[in-house]
């Protein structure tokens, strides 16, 4: 028993170290900060390389380098140049995108800043990001040549750091996760509020399973980041404020919909500071929130529903789930699900390949669709429930009621829980 015991334990510290030297073999502890614009009307889009920066250390992954929890928007990958082989992959969603299905990108072309963080190859690679179309096909691409010794990548080592300080700190032993709350709209004399605000934001997370359940594999840094003026934009009201990210309401002419445009500028307020993640706080009552898979959650910090939303913000960016809620009307254009392929969201389905989503959890005998009776709606019964991201017709949900849903639900579905639980492992174990 001992020597098996002794074998067993060799082998799991030569997996670990096999993890741990394949990340080392590629890539240096730096992080590599790739700039890009997105730019384009509904019928052509383009990818372009804006710039390159670089940093000592490296906050994000350094398990699954070349695998992808969700095929995403769109992705980011590294080849080696000598080997061929694919080093890294993460893949995201952006605002761009989904503007273009709106109105406006029929007849006008628009510009978009997008940042994505990669660790720094050791040696020559083949940098490639690309985005989907709603049928998951290549729409566009930009493709080059990235060497780490290239001296137009801006070393931002001696950069000043915004000030910030861990607010929670995990104790699992393997790779956490690290999250940046962002302070957005509030003075310097206002930062003691921010933190408060910051705390209630990992007690909202951890409130929610499988946050609470996972805590330990958390970090947290709230970021003090001050703006000039308190408060954020509100367009339809005439008021633009100048704030830290440029954030405001209004996007797409949605009156709840708080996101920013300014990606490089709220980079540029991250630079040296550990993340994968980003959380930013709105300093405003005003009700509304925003997130973007890989990209940040945005969302107000003092309206009475501020830690449902920012739970359900924080659904979307990090874990990738679409909306669950639906309009009246089964002919909204920003439905992504105008497609004939299942939708990449796993908590959505349009019944092209359900086999793949939560087939597996639906309770023996369940019929598609699913009637959504009181008792389904108490019990958060797993079924097949039309109605969901914005359409009342050809989308399905998991759940009657969830956070991904509407503000009441006590929580997540138990589909959108394994889709959650699901991401936390991937980064981590």
């Amino acid at each position: 028993m001992k020597r098996y015991f002794a074998l067993l334990v060799c082998v799991l510290v030569a997996t670990l170290s096999l993890g741990a030297q394949n990340f080392d073999r590629y890539f240096a502890d730096r992080t590599l900060r790739v700039d890009l614009i997105f730019s384009g009307d509904a019928q052509e889009q383009n990818v372009t390389l804006h710039s390159l920066a670089s940093w000592g250390g490296w906050a994000g992954r350094r398990l699954n380098l070349n695998e992808v929890p969700l095929r995403g928007d769109g992705e980011l990958s590294l080849t080696d140049e000598a080997t061929g082989e694919v080093i890294y992959r993460t893949t995201f969603s952006s605002l761009f995108q989904e503007w273009l299905s709106m109105e406006e990108a029929q007849n006008t072309s628009r510009a978009y800043e997008f940042t994505i963080l990669a660790p720094l190859p050791l040696a020559p690679a083949t940098l490639r990001v690309v985005l989907y179309n709603p049928e998951q096909q290549v729409a566009a691409e930009m493709v080059t040549r990235l060497n780490p010794s290239d001296i137009l990548i801006r070393s931002l080592d001696g950069r000043p750091r915004t000030p910030h300080s861990t607010i929670f700190s995990g104790n699992f032993e393997g790779e956490k996760i690290d999250v940046a709350i962002v302070a957005e709209g509030y003075t310097s004399e206002e930062m003691a509020l921010f933190r408060e605000d910051a705390l209630k934001t990992v007690e909202a997370l951890f409130s929610h399973e499988p946050f609470g359940a996972l805590r330990e594999r958390f970090n947290f840094v709230a970021v003090e980041s001050a703006s000039p003026e308190s408060g954020v934009s509100i367009p339809r009201e005439g008021k633009w404020t100048e704030s830290a990210v440029r954030s405001h309401f209004d996007t797409f002419y949605a009156d709840r919909y708080l996101t920013t445009s300014a990606v490089f500028r709220m980079a540029d307020l991250l630079v040296g500071i550990p993340y994968e993640h980003i959380i930013v706080l709105a300093n405003t009552d005003t009700y509304g929130g925003g997130g973007i898979y890989n990209s940040y959650t945005l969302t107000t910090a003092h309206h009475t529903h501020f830690a449902p939303v920012v739970v359900h913000e924080f659904g979307h960016s990090f874990g990738g789930l679409a909306d669950e809620y639906f309009y009246d009307t089964p002919d909204i254009a920003s439905n992504p699900l105008v497609q004939t392929i299942e939708p990449w969201q796993q908590n959505i389905t349009n019944l092209a390949d359900f086999e793949s989503k939560w087939a597996d959890m639906m309770p023996e005998g369940a019929e598609i669709p699913s009637e959504p009776t009181k008792k389904a709606e108490r019990n958060y019964t797993v079924g097949v429930y039309e109605g969901a991201n914005y359409m009342t017709r050809g989308a399905y949900r998991p759940a009657v009621v969830c956070r991904m849903r509407n503000n009441t639900a006590t929580g997540f579905c138990p589909v959108c829980q394994r889709a959650l639980e699901r991401m936390i492992r991937f980064y981590t174990e």
